[in-house]
């Protein structure tokens, strides 16, 4: 088993139990992101396990937002489990050391990228809650190293067109709801 980074664990273990949490009917509800499903948010995801997986092997990352679907054949929850484990293997203390691209940021070691980007599972839970009826409150630790995370990462997702605008946030709303709207999510 690799050693993946506190915050990003937490991050996992929030994501895992919003996913434990879907009801059998539950997974073609809308969720927050636009045109996808629950079982979408799901993929892509578990998409993000295999791109982390591939970073820390050196192998060329598949996009986890091509086709979510795709990596969810059968049981979500078991679809899940399998990336996250695979992932979780290939997280030697080596692989964490790696340089990884970040964008226009240059590079980083792969267990620096792993703090920041516990905005994905972090935020993707949420989506997956609301998506499901599912309690929406997060780690509120978690959601002040994701803003952080967001504000770096934002503007370039954006000119991508793989993040909408900011909503403005109501007047003296808690950070998770700045957060959300920041990412173009109504709590």
């Amino acid at each position: 088993m690799g050693q993946e980074p506190g915050g990003y664990r937490r991050a996992l273990d929030l994501f895992e139990g919003v996913v434990c949490g879907v009801p059998r009917d539950g997974w073609d509800a809308p969720s927050p992101c636009d045109g996808w499903t629950a079982l979408d948010v799901a993929g892509h995801v578990i998409a993000g396990q295999y791109q982390i997986r591939a970073l820390a092997l050196g192998a060329p990352p598949p996009d986890p937002a091509d086709d979510p679907r795709r990596q969810v054949a059968g049981d979500a929850l078991m679809a899940w489990r399998t990336a996250r484990k695979e992932c979780a293997a290939a997280l030697t203390p080596e692989a964490l050391r790696r340089p990884v691209p970040v964008g226009s940021l240059g590079e980083l070691p792969l267990g620096d990228y792993l703090g920041a980007y516990i905005l994905e599972p972090l935020v993707h839970a949420w989506d997956l809650a609301r998506a499901t009826g599912q309690p929406t409150r997060l780690d509120p630790d978690l959601v002040h190293h994701a803003f952080a995370t967001a504000h770096v990462v934002a503007a370039p997702l954006r000119a991508a067109g793989r993040l909408g605008p900011a909503l403005p946030a109501p007047r003296g709303a808690d950070e998770q709801t700045r957060l959300l709207a920041f990412l173009g999510r109504s709590a």
